[in-house]
């Protein structure tokens, strides 16, 4: 064959690794975050005292550069193995021959069962995109190639979960959700309070956001716990992004019960942070063309504030009459279907795996 594989912490492969991403991708969708991939080969991530990574490339033995790339991650006490990171050419000799070494590896070291992708933790990037390829990724998206889907399924690949990202229009003054309505005044009646969070308050915040997240996620597929000054640490950079009138806090007794986590659509930009781009988030951040919805949690006994808080932001929305992304929601889960009678379109995404 013309292509080998090559595996394991050397230099060879760190090079391929990190080079192959800027070969496939324009440079308007290329969503690869170069330093926090260079610190997970180096072992120098926060995370990356959780698990330990296999980087794998394939070279192409007459030109010697990268066409494939793909990681393996362990956890302990696992018996999953996650491979991530999957870069590959559109031909599917090169992906079977990749992945077929991947899945020996996982295989031999005792591992059941390949997911993914899952770029080496379910808090830095996981899922496939499938469907409107068209379009410029959006911030936080999981993003590849159209025919990524295709060379996994043909390896023995099978969906194990599926996701969509509701596409809202602007939303008009007039309009009226009866349930979300409802909903916000009931809580209000019962002294519950939505506000945005001040910026000097974000650290405070993020700390009972991290409370809550770490029970209504821990059920989500290739969800880890990480512990508070670790989520914290991935998290601390969102104090920047944020647009704060979009991030919306409910309140109990003085206690956060729940949140709604938006940013501006930024792109690709917080991936490649430098001086132009940095001064190109901040003029987006004044003036948003689009809003991605990212997180909301609601504390388990405090049922229906999830329609309340979605009141607040649709109020939100209207006055600043811009459109919105409703990001990443696993199928069965009930806000996927939030202000259903406003979708225009559907993002839709995958999480894959592979019995060994």
């Amino acid at each position: 064959m013309n292509y080998k594989v090559i595996y394991g912490k050397n230099d060879l492969v760190y090079t391929g690794f990190l080079a192959l991403p800027g070969k496939l991708y324009q440079k308007n969708e290329l969503t690869q975050d170069y330093d926090t991939e260079y610190k997970l080969l180096h072992e120098k991530h926060t995370l990356s005292k959780y698990f330990n990574i296999t980087p794998f490339v394939v070279i192409d033995k007459n030109s010697q550069m990268p066409v494939a790339r793909c990681m393996l991650t362990y956890y302990p006490e696992d018996d999953v193995a996650y491979f991530g990171f999957f870069e590959c050419i559109g031909q599917q000799e090169i992906a079977e021959q990749l992945l077929d070494t991947v899945s020996k590896k996982a295989k031999k070291d005792g591992k059941t069962k390949l997911s993914g992708p899952v770029d080496a933790s379910f808090w830095i990037k996981y899922r496939l995109k499938i469907n409107l390829f068209d379009r410029i990724p959006y911030t936080g998206e999981p993003y590849n190639k159209n025919y990524y889907y295709k060379l996994l399924s043909d390896c023995g690949f099978v969906v194990q979960n599926h996701y969509t990202s509701n596409i809202y229009p602007i939303i008009d003054m007039d309009y009226y959700n009866e349930k979300f309505e409802k909903r916000y005044e009931q809580f209000l009646n019962k002294g519950y309070e939505i506000k945005s969070p001040a910026k000097k308050n974000y650290p405070y915040i993020m700390e009972k956001v991290y409370e809550l997240i770490m029970d209504l996620y821990s059920d989500f597929p290739a969800f880890k716990y990480i512990e508070k000054e670790d989520f914290m640490d991935i998290f601390g950079s969102y104090k920047y992004i944020l647009d704060y009138d979009m991030v919306k806090i409910a309140f109990y007794k003085e206690e956060v019960v729940g949140f709604f986590i938006s940013v501006p659509n930024y792109a690709n930009l917080p991936y490649k942070l430098n001086v132009r781009n940095f001064f190109k988030i901040l003029q987006i951040k004044n003036k948003p063309d689009e809003y991605v919805m990212l997180y909301m949690g609601v504390d388990r006994r405090h049922l229906g504030l999830g329609n309340a808080l979605s009141n607040v932001i649709t109020m939100e929305l209207k006055n600043k009459h811009v459109p919105s992304i409703g990001a990443l929601v696993r199928d069965g889960k009930i806000t996927q279907s939030y202000a259903s009678e406003l979708i225009r379109d559907r993002y839709e995404y995958v999480l894959l795996e592979k019995k060994l």
